[in-house]
């Protein structure tokens, strides 16, 4: 094989890797709007095919035509959803468009009300109908289904006897009421009234359920009744107000039918409340109450309408119609069923999509091996500060007045003071989990928390929020507004707040998973204090962790776990805005970085890479087989049993290592702080606080003058 085909099938491998349809398919199927989309495909296939087979079917006049005989049955499926959402159901929607239908020509033609009346007498009726269904169901605790089953018969046996009596005066009387003819033919920007008042009435109910308080109370209904009075939702009301609801959006569909039709007879609305619950079920509202949005019942109402007129204009005759709906929908509906209980199962399985990651080649950390990163034993020794009284301080800091925090997986802010350290108290309960730490100039502790933002803690111990969003990347089907886990961050001498968003596909418990996928899913984000706004300074950066900004305040040092690199990103001077890579090799997985007193940076190696970690990294195709296939405890991971902190310069060059090859104090080291002559050392599963001497530093150096200078010096 030639070397031209070999580059070629490398360049392959790359972008298949790198670019995997399964990536979009994945964040496809976790959007709301795409879950419905086996009955909008149905919608949209049978408007191809009738538009095949129908002369005409395709041209806008008739689908304004079409429009125009939907739009009431759109009001009734859209009555009958927010029924079925609440968890009840009501089969009295086609009865009550019936008797709307009749109460506005008996408003129109009897009373001799104006149009205006008339909408508003019609809109009661159906109001007080509803209401009717309400309070039976809601207050008196009464079954949806027989409820309105009886409803349904008496409204229908009440319409036909009425309609014995008035039907001839319907017919000999008129009216010239030039808005009563628009109502029922007339258009807006060519589309029939009746539908744009169902599209307007659809953006309504839109934010009512998706935006309000109306809408998130009726879903919690729906999905749990007995939880939502625990939750404090006045559930009899809300059910009420429902059924109201639903009435009064009959009564607007009886409205546009009596102006359109200008009579009545006993066929008005018969099957309507059937036709209308098969269409919501259909386009996914769920029979079981808490799910469904209008636009699922418009999809579901338009497949019902656009199959019963398309075969009727086919010439195929009512009772082979109604045959081949009732199979097609049958169909559609386990179809549906089907992919709605396993849309999540088929997401959780192609969610994960490594990525070719090949990795620079590791230097030696073999004792003796006379390379900076070579084995030592210099923290097995390390004190133990708060043994057994810490769990996972994933990073420490000290403040001007030598007291030791640590940030804790059970969400606590740890403080030890006094001479040796002994004193232990809970300084904060932030909750989530407290990642990465550094004092501001006001002494306010920030601290970024995985799965909940940036907060600050202040002297006392109060805490509050900073930040926990910002600006979403538009060209992203999944909202990444969200900071899904702040990781780390650092103070500029500006104020500014820069952190690291370090994933946002995946939480803290599963932020593995995105190193062994291996794609630059995470930021670097900026918080301004002076504009109280959050930015995303750089996306699509491989798991960037730890951040550090440099001495002169200049650039900010950026660990990449995943690519076992430091990048500098300069904030400031000829460079400012561009990003570099400042070491390239590092032998494990970078962590958190901080200053050195000797204008050098600390840096946790929190995972020491091994030869087959490498290799599974350059194979995607392995690790995806792995994540499937084999127990987390046994995937090819990083050691995690080596404590390493490693010091570097300004230019990149690493200039010493120090070790705990045991692994039995200080493994899967996260972090440190010098502070007056002494390194703290925290980790993500250590049982405590570590601290060695410091041989030939300035014993004076504390992190907090490097920043902000001696506060009180500067009051002196």
């Amino acid at each position: 094989m030639s070397s031209t085909t070999l580059d070629f099938t490398s360049f392959g491998k790359r972008l298949r890797s790198s670019y995997s349809p399964r990536l979009l398919l994945s964040e496809l199927l976790l959007k709301q709007w795409f879950e419905p989309i086996i009955p909008f495909t149905v919608m949209i296939a049978l408007g191809v095919y009738f538009s095949a087979t129908i002369p005409d079917y395709g041209t806008f006049a008739n689908a304004a035509s079409l429009l125009r005989l939907f739009a009431e049955f759109g009001f009734v499926a859209l009555g009958m959803a927010l029924c079925l959402i609440s968890g009840g159901i009501d089969l009295s929607v086609g009865a009550i468009l019936a008797a709307s239908n009749f109460a506005a020509l008996y408003y129109l033609y009897v009373l001799e009300l104006p149009t205006w009346g008339v909408i508003l007498a019609t809109l009661a009726t159906g109001g007080v109908i509803g209401g009717v269904n309400g309070a039976l169901v809601g207050y008196l605790k009464a079954r949806p289904f027989l409820t309105t089953l009886v409803t349904l018969i008496i409204l229908r046996a009440s319409v036909n006897l009425l309609n014995e009596r008035y039907a001839t005066v319907f017919a000999t009387n008129s009216v010239d009421s030039a808005a009563w003819d628009y109502m029922g033919d007339g258009t807006v920007l060519r589309i029939p009234i009746n539908a744009a008042a169902l599209l307007a009435v659809l953006l309504v109910g839109h934010v009512l359920l998706s935006r309000s308080r109306y809408g998130w109370h009726l879903t919690a209904i729906g999905a749990s009744r007995k939880a939502a009075r625990h939750a404090g939702i006045r559930v009899e009301r809300m059910l009420f107000a429902t059924y109201v609801l639903s009435g009064m959006l009959c009564a607007v569909g009886g409205v546009f039918y009596a102006a359109r039709q200008n009579s009545t007879d006993s066929t008005t609305g018969i099957g309507w409340e059937f036709q209308a619950l098969t269409a919501v079920v259909l386009g996914g509202v769920s029979l079981a109450g808490g799910k469904g949005t209008v636009w699922r019942a418009m999809i579901g109402g338009l497949i019902v309408f656009m199959l019963t007129n398309g075969l009727v204009r086919l010439g195929i005759p009512g009772y082979v119609t109604s045959a081949v709906i009732g199979v097609i929908l049958l169909a559609a509906v386990g179809i549906d069923v089907k992919w709605s209980k396993n849309r999540g199962k088929a997401a959780q399985k192609i969610y994960v999509n490594p990525a070719r990651l090949p990795l620079a080649d590791a230097p030696s950390i073999e004792a003796g091996s006379g390379t900076p990163y070579a084995h030592n034993d210099r923290l097995v020794n390390a004190e133990a500060i708060g043994l057994n009284q810490v769990e996972g301080p994933e990073d420490v800091i000290l403040d001007r007045h030598d007291r030791l925090y640590g940030s804790t997986r059970d969400g606590n802010i740890i403080r030890f003071s006094g001479p040796n350290l002994e004193q232990r108290e809970v300084f904060a309960h932030i909750g989530g989990r407290p990642l990465g730490m550094q004092f501001d100039a006001s002494e306010n502790l920030i601290v970024a928390v995985a799965g909940m933002g940036v907060y600050g803690v202040k002297p006392d111990g109060t805490v509050f929020k900073v930040t926990d969003e910002t600006s979403r990347t538009w060209y992203k089907l999944n909202d990444d507004s969200r900071l899904r886990m702040a990781d780390d961050l650092d103070i500029a001498p500006d104020g500014k707040i820069y952190f690291s968003d370090c994933t946002t596909r995946y939480e803290m418990t599963t932020n593995t998973l995105d190193v062994m996928e291996g794609r630059p899913n995470g930021r670097l984000v900026c918080y301004d204090p002076a504009t109280k706004k959050t930015s995303t300074v750089l996306n699509h950066f491989y798991f960037p962790n730890g951040i550090c900004v440099s001495h002169d305040g200049k650039s900010v040092l950026i660990a990449s776990t995943s690519l076992c690199k430091i990048f500098r990103y300069w904030v400031a001077g000829p460079a400012k805005g561009k990003l570099e890579v400042l070491i390239d090799d590092l032998p494990g997985l970078a962590d958190n970085i901080n200053r050195a007193s000797d204008g050098t940076y600390w840096l946790a190696l929190v995972g020491i890479r091994s030869p087959a970690f490498d290799l599974a990294m350059r194979n995607p195709g392995l690790r995806l087989r792995m994540v499937k296939q084999v127990p987390i405890d046994e995937w090819l991971a990083p050691g995690m049993n080596h404590g390493c902190v490693l010091k570097f310069n300004e230019s990149g060059e690493v200039l010493g290592s120090w070790w705990d090859p045991s692994g039995v104090s200080h493994s899967t080291l996260t972090s440190m702080r010098e502070h007056k002559g002494y390194l703290y050392l925290g980790g993500l599963e250590n049982n405590r606080i570590g601290r060695i001497r410091l041989d030939g530093v300035d014993e004076t150096w504390t992190g907090y003058e490097a920043y902000w200078g001696d506060k009180r010096r500067d009051r002196g």
